[in-house]
């Protein structure tokens, strides 16, 4: 039987934990491996306008571990008890100033799973209203509305990078054409 066989915790911080996991291999063998756990997180497409091209809302937002700016979409962390669809209603609002008539869930995706436990839950949000953001003191972020045929380009041209971000906007791209 493969799984688990023991653990321990060698570092728990703010926002991930890591353990060194004893495991039993599907070959039987066994072996350690060190583990990030991270409670999951949601993230979210903002779709500004409808039409041929619809405009979606990019954030470009300051990321330390990427040394400089990254193209992404407002997403967080999933607060303890809260549900994927209210993480990110509460992310894009937060990020962004907008609130959603409507989200729906695209899918959900694991990050790395070679080191990783984390999930994120990808949406399309639609019907959107503008109100205020509530930014961490640590988001540095501007606004950047484009066509989602620009952000697909700009997947294609290498100016997005962000793995989520490159998922969600695909599958959008993908049922945008289906129509």
């Amino acid at each position: 039987m493969t799984g688990k066989i023991s653990s321990r915790k060698v570092y728990d911080g703010r926002i991930i934990s890591v353990d060194v996991d004893t495991v039993r291999f599907p070959d039987g063998s066994v072996g350690e491996l060190e583990m990030v756990r991270h409670p999951g997180a949601s993230a979210v497409v903002p779709v500004l306008k409808g039409g041929r091209d619809p405009q979606v809302l990019l954030i470009k937002q300051y990321r330390y571990a990427a040394n400089g700016f990254v193209y992404e979409i407002p997403a967080g962390r999933l607060d303890p008890g809260e549900s994927p669809e209210k993480c990110a209603a509460r992310e894009l609002q937060e990020e962004t100033g907008y609130t959603a008539k409507r989200l729906r869930q695209l899918t959900t995706i694991y990050t790395t799973p070679g080191f990783t436990d984390e999930r994120i839950h990808l949406f399309i949000a639609d019907g959107l209203s503008k109100g205020q953001s509530e930014r961490e003191r640590d988001e540095f972020l501007e606004l950047f509305p484009v066509a989602l045929s620009k952000a697909v380009g700009m997947i294609r041209s290498g100016q997005i990078v962000d793995g989520k971000t490159v998922i969600a906007l695909l599958l959008t791209f993908l049922e945008h054409t289906r129509q």
